[in-house]
């Protein structure tokens, strides 16, 4: 490996690191809510705390407990109550709010449990009553509910197998929302008639309030049709456990009540702020690149796809400036972000970042100053303790030096025990935000 792309790489991970700085969960709240004289402002609605009995704060994320502690700080003794779900080592010592840990991105029973606490708080909530709802990416998994015909085994086998089956986030959580009693808008549902005003992270393409976290506290665009013919159409339906697709084909019939949609009165008393986002990340990380000397270019914070064909297309602009010029002369920082997904064919171990980074090590290989870095924001990727990985022109020479095949490791969805043995593994730890992945690709000067 040259100095040179030594050099890029180390500034990849800077350029990741102020994307991370951008959407900080404490600077995110404290950009969009203030209290003055008993009035708490978020963004553009004011609640006078006089008019309020209590203020109740719940919530489920990755991202959720710095938003509560910015929360706390800020609200202090008005505070009343709150609970919140987080993911593992992803919490932080609260004095008002009650912090339980659980699993993600399978869902355990520590999930349950924090989710029952939060439903019977707010189920209790009154007219006079406050309800602050915290949302970051990673709520699906943690503000877990199932219905009362359905048991937490068939919710986490369900959730395997749309893990593997290569459902977009919007496909995953139709399902989700119709199998769950806090989902899909009932948690606002059963907090009527108290007040519920919600802080949201982004994690999710597009930004749909309705598909982060599930959408608790918001209208469902989504119907139980929708979730039966999601699981039919990747072929998976007759792998649920029968009470689960008993539940779906009588809601789907209409014998189950929808969830709460639109035209429902209880959003008359909702509101949502969405405090952060992919696309604040990427304009960070564009400002970041340009002063390390490079040309910024955001392409997009929607992309969605399968990671490997993906990458292809991403890793062609290395090419086209390399050999064009076009879109831009090197040195050049393009700059993406999204949520791809993995159709998983082989028993390996990894997750969409690494296998993003691996196609892409393919496509570049033997390229001079060329680097790839594909990073999750929350710090994890899949089931492993990577947030991603780095790849450039050399990675593929280095894996055949060692005798590792870069395509059967790729062929066997087993990108981590590749990048692991050739120490490029992206390692950030828990980051504490969730603003879905980030794609970079740094190309610098021709020789």
């Amino acid at each position: 490996m040259s100095s040179n792309i030594g050099k890029m790489r180390k500034q990849a991970l800077k350029i990741f690191q102020a994307g991370l700085r951008a959407v900080d969960p404490v600077e995110a709240i404290i950009r969009h809510v203030t209290l003055n004289d008993n009035v708490l402002r978020i963004r553009d609605r004011r609640f006078n705390l006089k008019d309020y009995d209590r203020i109740l704060v719940v919530g489920a994320g990755k991202a959720v407990a710095p938003m509560a502690k910015a929360v706390e700080d800020l609200l202090g003794n008005h505070i009343s109550d709150g609970v919140i779900v987080v993911k593992d080592e992803h919490g932080l010592p609260l004095n008002k709010i009650k912090v339980r840990e659980a699993s993600h991105p399978v869902p355990d029973a520590r999930g349950v449990e924090g989710t029952e606490e939060i439903l019977s708080l707010v189920e209790k909530a009154g007219a006079r009553d406050l309800v602050i709802c915290l949302i970051s990416g990673g709520g699906s998994a943690l503000l877990i509910a199932p219905v009362h015909d359905i048991s937490l085994e068939d919710k986490q086998n369900t959730t395997k197998l749309l893990l593997a089956c290569g459902a977009t986030i919007h496909e995953f959580n139709a399902v989700r929302k119709h199998l769950s009693r806090a989902k899909g808008g009932r948690l606002a549902q059963m907090a009527y008639p108290a007040t519920v005003t919600s802080l949201i992270l982004s994690d999710v393409v597009g930004d749909d309030l309705d598909v982060i976290a599930s959408g608790p506290t918001v209208p469902d665009s989504s119907t139980f049709d929708d979730a039966a013919q999601i699981l039919k159409d990747f072929s998976i339906w007759d792998q649920l456990a029968p009470a689960v697709r008993n539940h779906l084909a009588k809601g789907a019939s209409g014998q189950i009540e929808d969830t709460p949609k639109s035209d429902n009165a209880v959003f008359q008393q909702c509101s949502q702020v969405l405090v952060g986002t992919n696309l604040q990340a990427l304009k960070a990380a564009g400002r970041e690149a340009q002063r390390l000397g490079y040309r910024p270019l955001i392409l997009s914070s929607k992309v969605e796809g399968e990671a490997r064909e993906v990458a292809k297309f991403y890793t062609a602009i290395a090419r086209e400036a390399l050999s064009s010029q076009n879109p831009l002369k090197p040195p050049v920082c393009v700059l993406a972000g999204g949520e791809t997904t993995v159709t998983l064919t082989g028993e390996g171990r990894g997750g969409r970042n690494q296998e993003f980074a691996l196609a892409a090590a393919l496509t570049i290989a033997g390229l001079d100053n060329v680097v790839v870095l594909s990073g999750g924001t929350d710090g994890t990727d899949g089931p492993t303790d990577a947030a991603g990985a780095i790849a450039d022109g050399t990675t593929v020479a280095r894996a055949l030096e060692k005798g590792l095949d870069p395509k059967d490791f790729l062929r066997r969805n087993d990108s981590y025990n590749l990048f692991q043995k050739l120490e490029d593994l992206l390692m950030t730890g828990p980051t504490r935000t969730n603003v879905m992945d980030m794609y970079m690709l740094l190309v610098g000067s021709a020789k």
